[in-house]
């Protein structure tokens, strides 16, 4: 999807220098982790039902079900 649109945000100089230190250290583009940051809050925003929202409340708190692989999750979910 090309990427026309820009956005431009205040925020303190500290949080931007913690921010753009902690993206180098992940190899991630800032502008990269901004789009996943607001794709997710629209998903949170979005009307999941019940079991969808416990589900990733859980993910936010890293709880619920691991798997090493797709094989075991497949495996738990009787696939």
């Amino acid at each position: 999807m090309a990427k026309a649109m820009q956005m431009s945000i205040k925020m303190e100089p500290e949080l931007h220098a913690e921010f753009m230190a902690v993206a180098a250290n992940t190899h991630t583009p800032a502008a990269q982790i901004i789009r996943q940051l607001i794709r997710g809050f629209i998903a949170r925003h979005e009307t999941p039902n019940a079991t969808t929202m416990k589900a990733m409340q859980a993910a936010d708190r890293c709880e619920g079900k691991r798997f090493d692989d797709a094989e075991a999750l497949f495996k738990d979910l009787g696939i």
